[in-house]
C-alpha cells in the first residue's frame, strides 16, 4: 500500500528587511536621531549604528529597551530580527550548495 503524502509549499520571500531598516524608518518617522535613541535605551550610539546596519542583532533585552524608545513592541523587535536571521542563514546556506555542486563538477 502506498500512503500518499500532502505536498507542502513554504513561504520563501525574496528578500527580508533587516530589522535596523525598520529601526532606522521609526527613527525618520519621528525625528528621532541615532544619539537620541542611544540616550533613551541606554546603548552606546556605536551599537545603534550596528543595528540600523544590520552587522548586530537585536537580543530581548534591546528589544525591550527598543519598545520603550520606539512604542513598537519588543515582540515586533523581536520577530523581525529572528526573520531577518532566518533569511540570511537560509541565502547563506543556498549559496554554499550551489559553490559545492559547482566545485563537484
Amino acid at each position: 500500500m502506498m500512503i500518499k503524502r500532502a505536498k507542502r509549499y513554504y513561504y520563501k520571500p525574496e528578500i527580508v528587511l533587516s530589522p535596523g531598516e525598520t529601526l532606522n524608518e521609526r527613527l525618520e518617522e519621528t525625528d528621532m536621531t541615532q544619539i537620541e535613541l542611544a540616550t533613551r535605551t541606554g546603548l552606546s550610539t556605536e551599537h545603534v549604528k550596528q543595528i540600523i546596519q544590520g552587522s548586530e542583532p537585536i537580543n530581548p533585552e534591546t528589544a525591550l529597551r527598543l519598545e520603550h524608545a520606539t512604542r513598537i513592541s519588543a515582540r515586533v523587535w523581536n520577530n523581525l530580527e529572528i526573520a531577518y536571521r532566518d533569511y540570511a542563514s537560509r541565502r547563506e546556506e543556498e549559496a554554499h550548495l550551489v559553490q559545492d555542486s559547482f566545485d563537484h563538477r
